[in-house]
């Protein structure tokens, strides 16, 4: 009678069937989810160029996550297949942001938890996880930020430039080129509050052809 047991209950871990209902619940909680994980990343991005295809992946993680967790559930034998499939896969597409790889985290995170059906559980630590995410981002939101800033001049007006120069709080040196007496320079300067006013006197003197700022991100903390 024992072993009887036993064997039903592996036999049914290796025929069980997928729910149509359960799959759907899986699916559109892991999409709901995804949603306001984009959302929150839309409102904190602070990089140079916005990616929509990563925003896009984010929501494919979690949904092919719950759709896979969801199997895993339902059938031993398709998910040991599964693992199989997933074993040779090789990705190698670099993330340049460290907080990219933190959404795609919680993305899939999403989804082990859409697939296990811990709805509630999904929605709502998501939603707390977002809420202290985006204050955490607004306490350093106000902090100086570093920009590019490029001057191209005539090198006659060299030892004018570098008098102005030094009404810079702090700047640093990165790139100095000259072409045909023509200087380019890049400084390193640090902008608190989106406070661009110490480019009037550059931008009103007319020995500059070029005054720009660029906003980058040093990734060597240089």
């Amino acid at each position: 009678m024992f072993l009887g047991i036993i064997k039903d209950s592996i036999a049914n871990q290796f025929t069980g069937t997928l729910s149509v209902v359960d799959m759907a619940l899986s699916l559109a909680t892991a999409f709901v989810v995804s949603l306001f994980i984009i959302f929150v990343y839309k409102k904190t991005y602070s990089g140079v160029l916005y990616s929509k295809t990563f925003t896009l992946c984010v929501m494919m993680l979690a949904m092919v996550t719950a759709l896979i967790i969801r199997t895993v559930n339902a059938n031993l034998s398709l998910s040991l297949g599964m693992v199989g499939a997933l074993s040779i896969v090789r990705f190698r597409t670099a993330v340049k942001e460290p907080v990219d790889t933190g959404f795609m985290f919680w993305g899939i995170s999403a989804g082990i938890m859409a697939g296990a059906g811990l709805y509630v559980i999904a929605i709502v630590g998501s939603i707390i996880l977002g809420v202290l995410y985006f204050l955490g981002f607004s306490f350093n939101f106000k902090g100086k930020a570093k920009y590019l800033f490029v001057l191209k001049y005539d090198m006659k007006y060299d030892e004018e430039v570098a008098s102005m120069l030094k009404s810079l709080p702090k700047k640093k040196l990165k790139t100095r080129t000259l072409t045909k007496d023509i200087i380019e320079a890049t400084y390193e300067v640090e902008v608190k509050n989106e406070n661009t006013s110490f480019m009037k006197p550059f931008q009103e003197n007319k020995i500059f052809t070029t005054v720009a700022l660029i906003s980058y991100q040093n990734e060597f903390g240089d």
